[in-house]
């Protein structure tokens, strides 16, 4: 065993250089309903990599044909900021190294890191690999330096560290000696079943890093809800290396989140993590991500979710348009984030004077009709609106405040037929309008009726504004307000549309959900031909 250096341990943590680790496409694609395509892993790889992540765990060979032919495409594949790991694990009991499966499935691959998973455990070893507790650290010593002398780089990850140092610390230090020994790049302490508090990842990864002279890496699961914190104690602790996924993906309740940890890392700790220049570009990857991955992003997400800057209360919007860092941390442009001052019931005049100001500038706070709009949204949101979720609408409503509204067109009548049948179009919209006194009539079917009404109002104005064929319904909630009053209940529509460049949302709000999806259609519709006149 090689007792650890004083020296190593003071460069190691004066440099502040802490290397980001990212297994989003081996232990993030394990969440449940991810499925990443062999295309969808290129394209993550390559975000990473624009991001500036120093290594990425890109998938287990040996486990599935998919990652085989992966590890075939990036053979031929140039990366700007990034190294590619492999992941695999030790050699089988009883095996020989030279014709083991998982190992001869890593060991030749043109990668410059190997992640090499190991039995820590004594109970794991005697009762899930059925060994001997000497065998075990013979798989370890074998293949860990068979990988070291073909060249790689061995990323050894201790699997159920914790766990293991908890029942044995003797065999767990074993393990660890085991791999240290042999060549191990590095040490990473897996929290494997995310049960452990960050006071105790802190305390037992001190006394690894005290002990070898090897860097030492920190791998945390979150089923306790304490991912970030303890990787970011270990890192106290003076580990080197953070292992993490992008949106915290995982297994169960995932890992720990490197949205959270890299800003939390180089902002708050001033320590070196990428390249400070990227950070920008964090939310950007985070949403990037979450679309690749088809999973809905994490609104509450700190630094990248869409609330992590949204004010809602009159005070703290009143508050951050005279200084922001009253209630903001940091900078949401910093990681590619913008503030967001919601429109509700609760709002002062400070959270909706820069909306006035941009439409006319001549209006102030005090202004006599600041505090007209300001009565109308309360109103509003009393009768069911929630101008929060559906800004759109709110410029609109202001615009028609300050006479500075002129409807695109004018509903004459329409008429939704809805006949449930085995056919996928089983709703008729019919809509007749007037635009500058011309009128037109359209009919068009529809998987709905809102589909169906969004087809026809379409279809009757593109002749009129043929822009709006750039428009897209992104997505479409309804919301029972009251279920008190059963089928009589309000109901509150919000469509989000897009443009391919903007996205913007729109509301409707009354007892009948035809009516309330027309509102807000109609305002997802008119809005695209205010932003574009």
């Amino acid at each position: 065993m090689l007792l650890f250096d004083a020296k190593y341990k003071e460069e190691c943590i004066s440099m502040r250089k802490i290397e980001i680790l990212d297994s989003t496409l081996r232990d993030g694609s394990q969440t449940k309903g991810i499925s990443f395509t062999i295309q969808d892993k290129i394209k993550i790889i390559e975000i990473l990599d624009f991001l500036g992540i120093h290594i990425i765990e890109a998938g287990n060979p040996f486990s599935n044909p998919k990652d085989r032919e992966l590890f075939k495409l990036l053979s031929e594949k140039k990366l700007l900021n990034s190294s590619i790991a492999v992941f695999g694990s030790t050699r089988k009991p009883n095996s020989n190294i030279e014709t083991d499966g998982p190992v001869s499935a890593v060991a030749d691959l043109p990668v410059e890191y190997v992640s090499i998973v190991g039995k820590c455990w004594d109970y794991h070893v005697t009762n899930v690999l059925n060994t001997t507790l000497e065998e075990n650290l013979k798989m370890i010593t074998d293949t860990v330096r068979y990988l070291t002398k073909k060249g790689k780089k061995v990323i050894f990850d201790a699997e159920h560290f914790f766990n293991s140092y908890s029942n044995n610390p003797e065999y767990a230090m074993k393990t660890l000696e085991a791999a240290c020994d042999a060549g191990a790049y590095n040490l990473s302490l897996c929290d494997t079943n995310g049960a452990y508090f960050p006071d105790q990842i802190f305390e037992i990864t001190s006394k690894v890093v005290k002990m070898f002279n090897t860097k030492v890496g920190i791998h945390c699961h979150n089923d306790t809800g304490m991912a970030v914190a303890a990787s970011i104690m270990a890192v106290k602790a003076g580990a080197c290396q953070v292992q993490g996924t992008i949106n915290g993906y995982g297994e169960r309740c995932g890992n720990a989140d490197l949205c959270t940890l890299i800003p939390n890392l180089q902002l708050k700790m001033g320590l070196d993590c990428i390249d400070p220049k990227n950070m920008k570009n964090l939310t950007y990857v985070s949403k990037s991500l979450s679309e690749i991955a088809n999973l809905l992003p994490e609104e509450k997400s700190p630094y990248v979710g869409l609330n992590a800057f949204a004010h809602k209360a009159g005070m703290h919007s009143d508050a951050i348009a005279k200084a922001a860092d009253s209630y903001e941390h940091i900078s949401p442009e910093i990681v590619g984030n913008s503030r967001q001052i919601l429109m509700s019931e609760v709002a002062g005049r400070g959270a909706i004077i820069n909306i006035i100001k941009s439409i006319d500038p001549t209006i102030d706070r005090n202004s006599q009709i600041t505090a007209q709009i300001l009565a109308t949204l309360k109103e509003r949101e009393l009768e069911g609106y929630q101008y929060e979720g559906a800004e759109s609408s709110f410029e609109i409503l202001i615009r028609k405040a300050l006479h500075k509204y002129k409807p695109f067109f004018k509903l004459i009548s329409f008429k939704v037929i809805d006949e449930p049948s085995g056919n996928e179009n089983n709703s008729m919209a019919m809509i007749k309008i007037d635009v500058d006194g011309q009128e037109e009539i359209t009919a068009a079917e529809g998987d709905g009726p809102v589909n169906a009404m969004d087809k026809a109002l379409r279809k009757a104005l593109e002749r009129f504004y043929p822009i709006i064929r750039e428009v897209k319904l992104t997505d479409y909630k309804v919301r029972v307000l009251d279920s008190n009053a059963a089928t009589a209940a309000k109901v509150r529509v919000i469509i989000q549309s897009s443009d391919g460049i903007k996205h913007w949302s729109t509301i409707g709000v009354s007892t009948n959900i035809i009516d309330a999806s027309w509102n807000a259609l109609v305002d997802s519709i008119e809005y695209k031909l205010l932003i574009e006149n």
